[in-house]
């Protein structure tokens, strides 16, 4: 093995290692062997790069297709970031040798800002399985701010590299929670198919094989139906998924990280599936659930957990004059809600 494969190795052993405490309820910060304060710099981040840079639009119009695209949300979005320049190498490396030494907010800052639009990359890589493009963007946004708080420039790899596995995180995770009302499919085969399909591409392509649906069936042990399947869920108009281009610098020819991010969480998965597939056979129980709660959650609960193609978690703030994050608490508290709820009808 070369020294730069074995080089990439190591990093991605590191970061999926990394990923492992990812899998947390939400995403919690790790522990003290981060380098600057994770708090501040998430809470200063969140505020000023994701609610300050995207643009402000009414309610109700995400990435709905206009004649002037000047009104979109993610035409806005990318129009502002694109104020900010890319860093040359240079500059990079002189930005994260000073916030090694100093920890410095604004420092990290600059490095998140910089790279803003591999985060919208990513997450359109992503818009087949998940229309709401803003939202991934908001996630990734996220996943940005872990790897820069985390990056190691003595390991070898650029910023970017590295920073494209927390952003596919923290994307893919968010992708998972919000499928738990949608249908994925509960069977073994169409879970590990989920967990598993985007990866097998990656790699098939990497080595330049076709990924055909007979071979991916039998590298992942599972029948050719159900391939074919999946592929048609992931994609917008039942075309192939359009992720298997290589994400970011994928020096390493890049595996996908979802079942290695959900590994040590498997036992809430499983609980979340089960719910999801109670909920499709005791659709009465859900209306009456429904009916028992307060006018605000009822909306909340309908547009984000049943909706196929949810309002942005800002929009819906947006209505209500509450945060972002107000919004997320309540969506996460309906949902236990209703697991609890669930629960009581399928023992």
């Amino acid at each position: 093995m070369s020294s730069k494969n074995k080089k990439n190795k190591e990093i991605e052993v590191e970061v999926l290692e990394a990923e492992d405490k990812l899998a947390d309820d939400t995403i919690e910060e790790d522990d003290q062997d981060d380098f600057i304060d994770l708090d501040e710099l998430e809470k200063a981040s969140q505020i000023e790069i994701i609610q300050d840079l995207l643009p402000a639009v009414a309610a109700g119009k995400d990435l709905v297709p206009t004649k002037n695209k000047s009104t979109e949300p993610l035409y806005q979005y990318i129009q502002e970031i694109s104020r900010y320049k890319l860093l040359s190498q240079e500059e990079e490396k002189e930005l994260v040798a000073k916030l090694h030494e100093t920890g410095d907010i604004d420092v990290a800052k600059k490095l998140v800002m910089a790279n803003l639009r591999l985060v919208v990359k990513i997450a359109l890589e992503y818009k087949s399985a998940y229309k709401n493009v803003m939202d991934l963007i908001q996630e990734g946004n996220m996943g940005l701010m872990k790897a820069v708080s985390k990056y190691n420039p003595e390991k070898g790899a650029k910023l970017s590299y590295y920073a494209s596995w927390w952003i596919k995180s923290y994307i893919l995770k968010f992708i998972l929670d919000n499928f738990r009302l949608i249908k994925i499919g509960t069977t073994a085969e169409q879970k590990k198919l989920f967990y598993n399909l985007m990866r097998e591409k990656e790699r098939l392509m990497s080595q330049g094989i076709e990924p055909e649906v007979k071979l991916i069936s039998e590298n992942l042990g599972v029948s050719q139906k159900s391939v074919r399947e999946m592929n048609l869920r992931l994609s917008s108009k039942g075309s192939e998924v359009s992720i298997d281009t290589p994400i970011g610098d994928n020096q390493s020819g890049g595996t996908g990280t979802l079942s290695d991010l959900l590994e040590s969480d498997e036992q809430d998965i499983e609980a979340a599936l089960a719910h999801q597939q109670g909920l499709k056979l005791l659709e009465d129980n859900l209306e009456n659930f429904v009916k028992d709660l307060k006018p605000r959650d009822q909306e909340i609960f309908k547009k984000r957990l049943l909706s196929e193609v949810p309002p942005s978690l800002q929009s819906i703030a947006d209505d209500y004059g509450v945060s972002r994050e107000r919004i997320r608490q309540i969506e996460a508290r309906l949902l236990d809600k209703l697991k609890v709820y669930m629960s009581e009808f399928i023992r």
